[in-house]
């Protein structure tokens, strides 16, 4: 079965186009739920509400998604009440960065 952490892991791979580095490094995943039955639901946000690259990264975010063994289904949540700011860079990241 799928874990939130297999989700996770996958998408490391789905980079911002425009700074390339990943969603989860980026801080754009706020939760990631898979229920017993291998639906994947990803709550995430954008770096703003215009991003032009936002239609591509949900499209990546669903495809590394149901690359999973055991995926049956996805559903990205994209929301807004949260809005990203760069504190929510992995600090790691963010520290390379220069913030």
């Amino acid at each position: 079965m799928v874990t939130a952490d297999d989700v996770r892991k996958a998408l490391r791979q789905v980079k911002d186009p425009e700074i390339n580095l990943s969603v989860i490094d980026l801080g754009l995943v706020y939760d990631v739920e898979v229920e017993d039955e291998g639906q994947v639901g990803v709550t995430m946000t954008l770096t703003s509400p215009g991003c032009p690259s936002g239609p591509e990264i949900m499209a990546d975010v669903d495809r590394a998604v149901r690359s999973l063994d055991g995926v049956s289904g996805v559903h990205v949540d994209l929301v807004w009440e949260h809005y990203w700011t760069p504190e929510r860079i992995d600090p790691k990241v963010r520290a390379f960065l220069g913030y």
